[in-house]
């Protein structure tokens, strides 16, 4: 099965459980046993995650004299196609056989609305086709043309949401994480760290609703979502989400601890009976503010390493900074198939690798 077909958007309902499985295990670079000539066979991270393959195909390469790396964000739209965000303003629209045949077929370089680069960070292809994409400097979250060349608008963001002094926002810590829910109704965007005032371990899902059948979206409720902390300490921030296509959330939590290495884990968040914060100045300690309520389903450091190499330490080497994660395909029986990218940060100690993940979801 082409992996075009597998990339066929988060709307796309597969047929059959089984296509998952008759879509095969991903390529995955370094991943074969010696001599065997074919690609290994799924291998368990937890109880609801396997690991397809990975690839490094594209890692320190350049495609039309521009870098292919530093990503932050993966989206498909109904047409299959495969969206990579750069967080140096790159909008790579990616094509391939298998995992390891990822390649890009366009760049377009993003600008703001003054003609200057923006730290994109999150990305959504909205149902008419448009790019919703966030830069975490302001934040702002703009909508550009589907081929990313023209501004079309902008959504409005909470006061509160803002870098200092405009808000309470710390810069890099803003929009991480951008999904749509089903019908195209309800946008979501994560907040990766906390707000001052706020406590260090929680952080603001923002929702918007759109008015009518247009483009245009306005302020919704808005969340508090608790992050963890890594085995010595350190907190998590929200480094991507996407939407299961039911109402609920696959949200990526990651961290590094220097000389150790990362912590990747990926949730399952039900905002359904979560408290809406917007008027809640102060999340220290409130009592009555229901939390999103969030499941593990793993740790990708449990998830076997299938011959991986890193250039830092890390607690496994088939980890590094993920930070991109996408919905390529659903089956039924809340199983789902991610797409996961890393940001290299064009760092020769770093990897831009792509890996494929098999959930079955918990039921509501």
């Amino acid at each position: 099965m082409r992996l075009k077909a597998l990339l066929a958007g988060s709307s796309a309902v597969l047929t059959s459980a089984a296509v998952l499985a008759a879509a095969g295990p991903a390529q995955a670079h370094g991943g074969r046993g010696p001599g065997s000539g074919v690609p290994p066979r799924p291998a368990a991270c937890s109880a609801s995650v396997t690991l397809g393959g990975f690839s490094d195909a594209l890692d320190k390469t350049t495609f039309d004299g521009t870098f292919v790396g530093n990503f932050s964000a993966l989206a498909t739209d109904a047409h299959g196609t495969l969206d990579a965000l750069s967080d140096r303003s790159s909008l790579f629209t990616l094509s391939g056989h298998t995992l390891g045949d990822l390649r890009p077929e366009k760049v377009v370089q993003l600008a703001d609305d003054k003609g200057q680069p923006l730290d994109s960070e999150a990305l959504v292809v909205d149902r008419d086709g448009t790019r919703l994409i966030t830069s975490e400097v302001e934040p702002t979250i703009r909508r550009y043309s589907r081929d990313g060349a023209t501004i079309l608008g902008s959504l409005p963001v909470p006061q509160p949401l803002k870098v200092a002094p405009a808000g309470r926002a710390t810069g890099n810590l803003t929009f991480e994480g951008l999904a749509l829910q089903p019908g195209g109704r309800t946008l979501v965007a994560s907040m990766e760290g906390a707000l001052t005032g706020d406590d260090a371990t929680t952080v603001r899902f923002q929702t918007w609703q759109r008015l009518g059948g247009g483009r245009n979206f306005a302020l919704g409720a808005q969340y508090a979502y608790d992050v963890d902390t890594d085995a010595h300490g350190t907190i998590l921030g929200v480094s991507d989400i996407a939407a299961t296509g039911d109402g609920r959330l696959l949200v990526l939590e990651r961290g590094y601890t220097s000389g150790v290495g990362n912590t990747v884990r990926l949730y399952l968040a039900d905002p359904s009976r979560a408290t809406d914060v917007r008027n809640v100045t102060d999340l220290t300690g409130q009592r009555g503010v229901r939390t999103i309520r969030k499941t593990l389903l793993a740790d990708i450091g449990d998830c076997p390493s299938r011959g991986a190499t890193a250039h830092q330490p890390q607690p496994n080497p088939l980890l590094d900074n993920i930070e991109g994660m996408a919905v390529t395909a659903h089956a039924p029986g809340d199983r789902l198939r991610l797409l996961l990218v890393s940001d290299d940060n064009q760092s020769a100690q770093q990897i831009t690798r792509f890996y494929q993940l098999d959930v079955r979801l918990p039921r509501h």
